[in-house]
């Protein structure tokens, strides 16, 4: 314990500071990246450049470069990853979830989906998916609605609202509360039924992991909060665990590259955008 005293004067607050170092933090990222214990197989442990676990109710946020593959881990079962990006360079341009999922005539994310902007490129790809269970219709949720549900949405509070984490992101970034769009909700799936009503279907369980690649200079935005949708009473939301590692951008040579008209489409936007900026 740390008594008040201790840290009273400039000298005991260094010293106090300093005596932190090499301390593991739960909700921190490791810095740097490379000395996660368990990089991906066949990674070199230089090339991790993101290495980190969120914590229920946590967020987390980041800029990474074109032809990066990040992979997102549902570590105990009930992460549900609230997912927005941005172009880096220009974010303006941003995750449209309405043109990602018309374009694709698909609703339902999984291995090959294409996160596209609303420029017509191609922000990130889905290159593997063990869930299976995500959402693209319901985005993530409200302080009012957490506030009705569980009595609390603020961010510091037991049951933040996933739209107010993804504000602290945005602001940690030069962006504001109306730059925040619809958001990908990862590992807690959603599935409408016949007549137009959304059925839960929760999570695949522990270990269930997404793993995605940009391709365009991105800001990543994650909140790691319970689905708006979630039927059960409590506030439920375990750790998230990211890892992201330097990679190389999809190319014609890819088959998700031309797997459908729409998405070679995009595609192509994309890599003449990467060309006239300088980004390959």
């Amino acid at each position: 314990m740390t008594t008040a005293q201790e840290t009273s004067t400039t000298a005991g607050a260094k010293a106090h500071a300093r005596a932190q170092a090499g301390t593991v933090v739960y909700a921190a990222p490791t810095v740097p990246a490379s000395r996660w214990a368990e990089p991906p197989a066949g990674v070199d442990a230089d090339d991790v450049v993101w290495a980190d676990r969120i914590p229920g109710g946590g967020y987390a946020h980041r800029v990474l470069a074109p032809g990066t593959t990040i992979r997102l881990t549902d570590v105990e079962g009930d992460a549900c990853a609230s997912l927005v990006l941005y172009h880096a360079d220009m974010p303006w341009e941003r995750l449209n979830v309405a043109d990602t999922v018309k374009v694709q005539w698909q609703v339902y994310a999984g291995g090959g989906y294409l996160l596209l902007s609303d420029q017509a490129r191609v922000l990130a790809t889905v290159l593997e998916d063990t869930s299976g269970h995500h959402d693209t219709l319901y985005g993530t949720s409200s302080r009012a609605r957490n506030e009705e549900r569980y009595g609390d949405g603020a961010p510091e509070g037991p049951s933040p609202a996933g739209r107010e984490l993804l504000a602290l992101g945005a602001a940690k970034n030069g962006l504001g509360r109306r730059d925040i769009p619809p958001s990908v909700s990862f590992f807690q799936g959603i599935r409408v039924d016949s007549d137009g009503r959304p059925q839960w279907e929760g999570s695949a369980g522990p270990g269930a992991s997404v793993t995605l690649r940009t391709e365009l200079p991105v800001v990543v935005l994650l909140a790691n909060a319970a689905h708006p949708l979630d039927p059960r009473p409590g506030y439920t939301s375990t750790p998230l665990e990211i890892l992201a590692w330097r990679d190389r951008v999809t190319t014609p040579a890819d088959p998700v590259w031309s797997a459908t008209p729409e998405g070679h489409r995009a595609f192509e936007n994309t890599d003449d955008h990467r060309k006239g900026r300088g980004l390959r």
